[in-house]
């Protein structure tokens, strides 16, 4: 998580959770979001691909209907700005993007499933 003036708040976390996160921080500049866990890994996500796992109801649907990522749009500059990133409890962050849009909450362990590194990537393919 970072402070109004960008600079990273760490926050202690219990260790040897897969999905605690022990830094957040979002770099605005480089369109970037940073995840270290308890775990010792480190996760970066650029805010494009952020944006396409948004999972609130809007975004994915609800009810059987599909969300309007489900249309494949193509995102403009403004829905992939990120503007601000909150913790939301102790379980997932949810982003404000340059569209307003922040009605997404990203729970901790969906982020961590999310990573694009090799090593997740594979686990997953092997799953």
């Amino acid at each position: 998580m970072t402070s109004s003036t960008g600079a990273p708040i760490d926050r202690p976390m219990p260790a040897g959770e897969r999905t605690t996160p022990t830094r957040i921080h979002a770099d605005r500049a480089a369109g970037t979001l940073s995840i270290d866990w308890a775990d010792g890994h480190s996760t970066i996500y650029n805010a494009h691909d952020l944006r396409w796992l948004c999972p609130c109801a809007f975004c994915r649907g609800e009810a059987g209907l599909p969300g309007w990522l489900d249309t494949s749009p193509t995102l403009t500059p403004d829905q992939t700005r990120l503007e601000d990133v909150h913790l939301v409890g102790s379980y997932a962050i949810a982003p404000t993007w340059g569209d307003g849009h922040h009605t997404g909450y990203y729970p901790f362990a969906l982020l961590r499933e999310r990573c694009s590194c090799p090593e997740d990537t594979q686990r997953r393919t092997r799953s």
